[in-house]
């Protein structure tokens, strides 16, 4: 068993706690030696919060054994003995990726696409993505999902990234609140459709620490948004914390930890005000989004299906909608 780390460019070791540490850091605890195993995709969301063992297990399952890597743009490494005690892989690595500079180091993308398991953690998707999105580490991302077929999953922010539409946080973090009272303020800053490619998470938006900070109105407000700007049918998943939506290659998502996981998906009818400067307004006679909610378990609950987000057991359906400002649940 080894644990080091060192400089992409030279190899010199550094010592991982000195804050004075810029350049892309790698610490791999396990066997140096790259590994191929057989592998099976499926996608991780993860609340945030205390991280769900059940799901790292199924992740690991799904790696086969192989080569588990974790991405960040902080300095710490956790992860790796988390990870490593959970057994069954053959080595953890943690990259720290913070600069547009470390994205394009060609070692960073190397190291990822030979992963059997990727976890984004938590920190700011700001950084994750100013820093990564349209460089290599996108497309090493997108390799796995789409080509190499290892499970991908995040928690917190690492979760925020992984749908089609996003909430990108470049403007700083937003209230339900401040997003229901302008749809379109500044801080409801969303990208569609140009970073990360899952297809069970097409026009999809996830989010986060959902019923602990009280998100549902923002995330009713995201979808407004989407409505308006693009003319779908928005989806979305959101996931409290210490909870992990767990979805399997061919689409259908199990709940594991403590708390619930809601599916939202709209109607065809638009909200009645969405616009800039106006309080919103998604009433359409309390019935503006149709929610499944699923509480978790250990061994995971439920079942639901992303490829028509309507075929699901274990859970109990509901509706949200927004009316003048103010969130409310049917």
């Amino acid at each position: 068993m080894v644990a080091f780390a060192c400089k992409a460019e030279n190899n010199i070791p550094i010592d991982p706690d000195s804050p004075a540490v810029t350049d892309t850091q790698f610490r791999l605890l396990g066997d140096t030696n790259d590994v191929s195993t057989i592998t099976s995709g499926g996608t991780c969301l993860m609340g945030g919060s205390t991280d769900v063992d059940a799901a790292f297990k199924w992740m690991i399952a799904k790696s086969g054994g192989g080569d588990f890597v974790v991405i960040r743009s902080d300095i710490s490494y956790g992860y790796n003995p988390y990870v490593r005690k959970l057994g069954g892989v053959n080595s953890v690595e943690t990259i720290i990726i913070a600069s547009v500079a470390d994205a394009k180091n060609p070692l960073v993308a190397t190291k990822i696409r030979n992963a059997e398991a990727l976890f984004i953690a938590g920190g700011d998707q700001k950084e994750y993505v100013t820093y990564w999105k349209d460089t290599p580490v996108e497309e090493a991302i997108n390799y796995l999902i789409n080509t190499k077929h290892v499970p991908v999953g995040g928690t917190s922010a690492g979760c925020a990234i992984l749908g089609s539409a996003y909430f990108s946080a470049l403007k700083g973090t937003v209230t339900s609140v401040q997003a229901m009272h302008n749809p379109y303020s500044s801080l409801v800053a969303l990208g569609y459709d140009d970073f990360i490619y899952n297809p069970f998470l097409q026009n999809t938006i996830t989010d986060q620490h959902f019923s602990q900070r009280d998100r549902e109105g923002r995330l009713v407000t995201f979808m407004a948004r989407m409505k308006s700007d693009q003319g779908k049918d928005p989806r979305a998943i959101a996931v409290d914390e210490q909870t992990a939506v767990c979805v399997d290659q061919d689409g259908i998502a199990k709940v594991y930890g403590l708390n619930n996981a809601f599916f939202l998906q709209s109607g065809s009818l638009a909200p009645e005000a969405c616009q800039s400067g106006t309080y919103l307004t998604w009433n359409q006679n309390k019935e503006a989004v149709k929610v499944y909610r699923i509480a978790a378990t250990t061994a995971g609950n439920g079942s639901f299906d992303l490829k028509d987000f309507t075929t699901a057991s274990g859970g109990t359906w509901l509706w949200y909608y927004v009316d003048n400002g103010v969130f409310y649940t049917n």
